[in-house]
């Protein structure tokens, strides 16, 4: 949004200076993005006169110049400057604009030096409007009226000393478009006083030639009210000096005094207009409807669109001649030879016209405003300002209104609790001075009673009534103090138990090496359906992009490609983890938070001390089994090969209490998945749901009380013949609870397979070693108390497995 300051004058008394009303409209939530003051660029143009203008001695087209000029303003010492200067109505007696040596001339982007043209010296420049920037007109130099005060800043003459602010508008702030919302807000910070706008109704003085009327689908929420009047014997053409300066100030292109009128009420007002060359509309009725489907319109853009189905239009008897709230046609525009107009004035729909303008890749000043919503109350008040206008500046005689429809009634009303000030913003204001801020911006009170003015669709609640109060008195002044204490003495734990095992497993995988990465909780639907997701009821709807149309059912897409990613950069070996959501359901509650670890490459970096291998499944086994550890799972578990299909179906497990409750997943990534994602190299990974495990008995305890034994312990060694196919883990169960009381731990040590175990034991057999650690509870064990043990442990391990012991 971009205007002058004199411009807001025209609305605000105000005596405060620019950068006060700058600082101000950006507490105020009007984000200043840029000042422009015309005294930086055309400051240094004074007005100077050529005493003798004479022919080039060696040009014919060029003219030596003596002139006149005053640098240090009016009533300041006379100085004589030599120019060259090649405008046809350079003459003796001239007053025009002079630019001295050093100044930067706009127009042409040169900063001007002293210079020799044709042999003679050029001390300086007499400028045209083209090089100031004012318009296109390089036919000659400014021609000034002879009484126009000699050495004065040109832009303080032509009244050009007016700074232009530009400020960045939320969406939610629709009545800040036009020149008066701004002028409001201010008037309310107290920065002046809001002049008073007032709308009388115009008389018709005959019936319109052109009705209107609105199709019945449309009546109820895309267009509730249409209106316009026929303003017969117009004189169209260029608009007055002071509209053209408020156009141009702000970007915009003067076009004619019709036009200029209807972008003049969309900036001051934001009230977008729209008129008809009446000679040029079919028939006596201009219809709004939805759109059938293929019509085509040429826009007053220049391009030409094809209407879609359902989009709204403006027709006469021929055919489309305006979409709706965006843009009109050029078939219906207006020319110097226009004598009768009609004048539109309409409330369309924010979400239709949004839908159609997004369609039809148009964007225009009228399309941003009814998206984002005018005032639909203004709608008649802003047509009998326009037609007043129109008729000051092109004459004209109006006819009665032609109106179909009802402006929607937008009236809601909220309770108003001076106190909520306090409680939701923490700032003490009296209630006096919040009565008198929302009044100010124009807001109806009756005892506890609030309403919105209807130009304020943002205000939807009690909170959006604090927010005014408070946005007005300035969040600035808000101090920052400690939140009281409802108790004394130490205050209640805030983390949950799950939010403190999440914070401990993290924790864990950081001390066990990896590197946590935070991915996106969308995926591709390639991706999903690898990791047995991609179902409809994970897709989203408005999709970032074509990589993140699902929500991930498992953590580890995103850790392979970010595994993927560093591997193409050269690095090898990784270590990453993530702990976040994964979605199992479309519906609130059909998620679980897990925490998955991924190992990459080797099992640490080279080293000539240390054995470097490939990392396995038994790494990733052992990490599920630490975390499982430090948040107090039970340490006894069962094991199986229950995986889902993205592991290695031979080389992966689960962990798990009882038959069904899965602590952890583990192993090798498949090698399709490795496949799918570019990954080269060994890589296993491990997820544990994080609410999977129990909590222990102690909510606030990780692990067990340490225990220390005076007696010695003693372990015994056992080898067992077994059959190939037998695990490793059901000899350790077996033997581990031979005696659960006395047997401490169970560990595998050695291993004998191959040639060599063939022809000891037979085809199909191989030797397992175990080392069983006894640990004595309440006296020293004896021998005899030993070999009992091993004897269960022997017939344990043998009913379990079919093994024996190895002789």
């Amino acid at each position: 949004m971009k205007f002058t300051l004199s411009w807001l004058k025209e609305h605000l008394d105000t005596a405060a200076s620019l950068d006060t009303l700058v600082e101000a409209l950006t507490d105020l939530g009007l984000e200043v993005e840029e000042v422009s003051d015309p005294a930086e660029s055309l400051g240094a143009f004074r007005i100077a006169r050529i005493l003798e203008a004479v022919k080039h001695p060696d040009a014919d087209k060029l003219r030596l110049c003596r002139v006149e000029t005053l640098p240090d303003g009016p009533g300041g010492k006379t100085e004589e400057v030599q120019v060259v200067c090649g405008a046809p109505n350079a003459r003796t007696g001239l007053v025009g604009v002079f630019a001295p040596v050093g100044t930067h001339v706009p127009g042409t982007g040169v900063d001007l030096k002293p210079g020799v043209i044709r042999g003679q010296a050029s001390n300086g420049m007499m400028c045209s409007e083209r090089e100031l920037m004012l318009s296109d007109d390089h036919d000659g130099i400014i021609d000034l009226p002879a009484d126009a005060p000699l050495g004065a800043r040109y832009i303080d003459y032509a009244g050009l000393n007016d700074p232009m602010i530009y400020i960045k508008i939320t969406p939610n702030r629709p009545d800040a478009l036009g020149v008066r919302g701004v002028a409001r807000d201010l008037a309310a910070r107290g920065l002046g006083t809001l002049k008073p706008l007032v709308a009388e109704p115009v008389a018709g003085r005959f019936p319109s030639p052109l009705r209107v009327a609105i199709d019945p689908a449309l009546k109820d929420k895309g267009c509730p009210l249409f209106a316009g009047r026929v303003i017969r014997g117009v004189k169209n053409g260029p608009s007055p000096k002071w509209l053209q300066k408020r156009l141009t100030a702000i970007g915009l292109r003067p076009i004619s005094a019709l036009v200029d009128v209807t972008n003049f009420f969309t900036f001051a007002l934001n009230r977008p207009l729209h008129v008809f060359d009446v000679a040029k509309v079919a028939g006596d009725t201009l219809r709004i409807h939805p759109a059938a489907g293929g019509e085509e319109i040429l826009a007053l853009d220049g391009k030409t669109y094809t209407l879609a189905a359902g989009m709204m239009a403006i027709s006469d008897a021929k055919g489309v001649e305006s979409i709706a709230g965006i843009m009109g046609g050029e078939q219906s525009g207006c020319t110097d030879e226009t004598t009768d107009v009609f004048v539109e004035s309409a409330y369309w729909d924010p979400i239709t016209v949004a839908t159609t303008g997004r369609a039809l890749k148009i964007n225009s000043d009228a399309r941003y405003r009814f998206e984002r919503g005018v005032d639909p109350e203004f709608t008649l008040p802003g047509l009998d300002l326009a037609t007043r206008m129109i008729q000051e500046l092109c004459g004209g005689e109006a006819s009665e209104l032609a109106v179909d429809g009802t402006a929607p009634d937008t009236t809601r009303h909220y309770r108003f609790d001076p106190a909520r000030v306090v409680s939701l913003v923490g700032m003490d204001i009296p209630e006096a001075e919040q009565r008198a801020t929302l009044e100010a911006l124009g807001f109806a009170l009756n005892g506890t009673q609030v309403t919105p003015p209807s130009w304020r669709p943002d205000v939807l609640g009690d909170a959006d009534i604090v927010e005014e109060i408070a946005r007005i008195a300035s969040l600035t002044k808000l101090e920052g103090k400690p939140m009281a204490r409802a108790t004394v003495g130490v205050p209640a734990p805030i983390l949950t138990p799950m939010q403190k095992r999440e914070r401990l497993m993290r924790r864990t995988l950081a001390a066990l090496g990896y590197h946590e990465c935070v991915t996106y909780s969308f995926i591709d639907g390639a991706s999903a359906a690898l990791f047995g997701g991609g179902e409809d009821a994970l897709k989203l709807e408005n999709p970032i992009s074509s990589e993140m149309t699902h929500m991930r059912p498992d953590l580890l897409p995103g850790l392979l490609q970010a595994a993927a990613r560093n591997q193409a950069r050269g690095f090898a070996d990784m270590a990453l983890f993530e702990l976040g959501p994964v979605f199992h359901g479309g519906e609130p509650g059909e998620q679980a938070i897990h925490a998955t670890g991924l190992l990459v490459g080797a099992n640490g970096p080279r080293d000539p001390h240390h054995a470097r291998r490939p990392v396995d499944v038994f790494d990733a086994k052992g990490d599920a089994e630490a975390v499982l550890a430090a948040i107090g799972a039970p340490a006894r578990m069962q094991a199986d090969r229950s995986v889902a299909g993205w592991f290695h179906p031979g080389r992966s497990g689960r962990l798990t209490l009882g038959p069904k409750l899965a602590l952890a997943s583990f192993g090798e990534v498949h090698p399709r998945v490795l496949k799918a994602y570019g990954i080269k190299g060994s890589v296993v990974a491990f997820t544990l749901p994080v609410a999977a495990a129990p909590m222990p008995r102690n909510a606030s305890a990780t692990r067990a009380a340490l225990v220390l034994n005076d007696l010695q312990p003693v372990e015994r060694d056992f080898a067992f013949v077994l059959d190939e196919g037998v695990e490793a883990l059901t000899v350790v169960n077996a033997a581990q609870g031979a005696d659960k009381g006395l047997i401490d731990s169970v560990r595998v040590f050695d291993e004998f397979t191959g040639e060599k175990a063939i022809a000891q034991m037979g085809a199909g057999k191989k030797s397992l070693a175990i080392t069983v650690r006894l640990q004595p509870q309440g006296q020293t064990l004896t021998e005899k108390d030993i070999e009992a043990v091993s004897a269960k442990i022997i017939d344990k391990v043998g009913k379990a497995t079919g093994g024996v012991l190895r002789g």
